[in-house]
């Protein structure tokens, strides 16, 4: 598209949920308290393996690790989202979108990783319990953490170098409520076929090799569970693993809806609600599976509980 004598947008303004007037509110104070509850619950999940000896081990290193990327994967969205609810102009500069682009797309992609990761260990755990000690110890698990975060961190730096390239002309409203590609793609008046082939192929790279690598990982974990002669013994294998699988079953289902299809499939509409299901939601309904279906971290949260109630009543003895 010819850029001569067209404006140069210098930022963007985000649409959010104005279409629904009546519910902005309501949804403002949904989406806050679920926010809010993901960052207590998903900082208590880490204080929890900090503090408990018993949790240092590589599943649960690898739960912290899972818990501190929710964290900021929901701060990179949610904290536009709220004022879309309220505001009817909530605006962001282009750095700061392509900034946003940036984080939200590394972080996603860490998140892929790490969950390829941990199915690597439950495999290990499952399939190799002899061996599983040697072949994923402290140090080997501090690497995969490390090599998830950083691998994470690589995936989307080429595409969002190639957008911060990209002209905005106008207009300049984005109808989403944080910088998504599909979106910014579509406000650009320079030829995007390029930064959009490269980032539809990272995306679906990331997404579908980490999907696959942990569905092989289950794949034996299955095959070795069916063999167990006991049921007790089954079940017992079943209930290490039915957490990590439950959060792998919501998370791909999103994402590879979201993502992994041509750009000119998108939609708009359907795009904002999947991505509230991934930004918002998922992030919390993960504290309550991992805490609520795991007898170790509630077991160490009622130790860890008791043991700051039994120090606070001997501070007050003593005051």
């Amino acid at each position: 598209m010819d850029v001569t004598n067209q404006t140069t947008v210098r930022e963007f303004i985000f649409l959010g949920f104005s279409a629904i007037p009546q519910l902005r509110l309501t949804l403002f104070v949904v989406f806050l308290i679920v926010y809010l509850l993901s960052l207590v619950g998903n900082t208590l999940i880490i204080f929890i393996v900090l503090m408990d000896s018993t949790l240092q081990t590589p599943m649960y290193i690898f739960l912290g690790n899972l818990s501190f990327l929710e964290i900021w994967y929901t701060t990179a969205t949610v904290p536009k989202l709220l004022p879309t609810c309220l505001s009817q102009v909530v605006t962001i500069s282009i750095s700061g979108c392509i900034t946003q682009y940036y984080f939200f797309f590394s972080m996603g992609a860490t998140e892929c990783i790490l969950l390829a990761v941990m199915a690597y260990d439950r495999y290990l755990a499952i399939c190799n319990p002899l061996h599983h000690s040697l072949l994923m110890s402290l140090q080997i698990c501090l690497w995969f953490s490390a090599g998830s975060w950083i691998g994470g961190f690589i995936a989307p730096l080429l595409p969002t170098v190639l957008v911060s390239y990209l002209n905005f002309c106008g207009p300049q409203k984005i109808n989403h409520f944080f910088c998504d590609s599909d979106p910014i793609f579509k406000l650009s008046c320079s030829d995007t076929f390029l930064v959009e082939a490269l980032g539809y192929t990272c995306t679906s790279v990331v997404i579908l090799s980490s999907f696959l690598l942990t569905m092989y990982s289950y794949g034996h974990i299955v095959f070795t569970i069916i063999r167990l002669s006991s049921w007790e013994t089954q079940k017992k294998t079943v209930s290490t693993c039915a957490s990590h699988l439950t959060v792998v079953s919501i998370y791909y289902g999103t994402i590879i809806f979201a993502y992994v299809h041509p750009p000119a499939k998108y939609n708009f509409t359907i795009g904002k609600v999947v991505s509230v299901f991934y930004c918002v939601v998922t992030p919390l309904v993960n504290t309550f599976i991992y805490t609520l279906r795991n007898k170790d971290v509630k077991k160490a949260f009622r130790t860890t509980l008791a043991r700051k109630r039994l120090l606070w009543a001997r501070n007050m003895q003593d005051f």
